[in-house]
């Protein structure tokens, strides 16, 4: 069990590296961003399936309860199977579910998500 609690760690550790792009709230510029809070959450669960919502949620920079209820949301639109493993959870991702908005409908959230991971 130590040895996977390590490797947890560097995997976080390694999210939370600048040149991965993800870093730990951010000063912003301005109070938006082009990607919502779902999108945020979907491509960390997509990057390392097996993440704490603890730290998607200091990554994201938002509660673990808003977390908690975007995670409910995904799931229940079908975007993700959540596998228990233990104690932990293992979020598996479905490639070919079509985005919501009917802009981008034609697009599957797979499309998205290899921008990213």
């Amino acid at each position: 069990m130590v040895k996977a609690g390590k490797i947890y760690q560097q995997k976080v550790a390694e999210l939370l590296n600048p040149k991965s792009g993800f870093t730990q709230k951010e000063p912003r510029a301005t109070n938006w961003t082009f990607l919502s809070n779902h999108a945020h959450v979907l491509i960390l669960l997509a990057k390392e399936p097996e993440i704490l919502l603890r730290d998607v949620a200091d990554l994201v920079g938002i509660t673990e309860r808003a977390v908690q209820k975007i995670v409910a949301d995904l799931e229940k639109s079908g975007f993700f199977k959540k596998e228990k493993i233990g104690r932990c959870n293992r979020y598996n991702i479905n490639m070919k579910i079509p985005l919501r908005h009917p802009l981008e409908a034609h697009k599957q959230i797979g499309e998205l998500l290899s921008i990213f991971i």
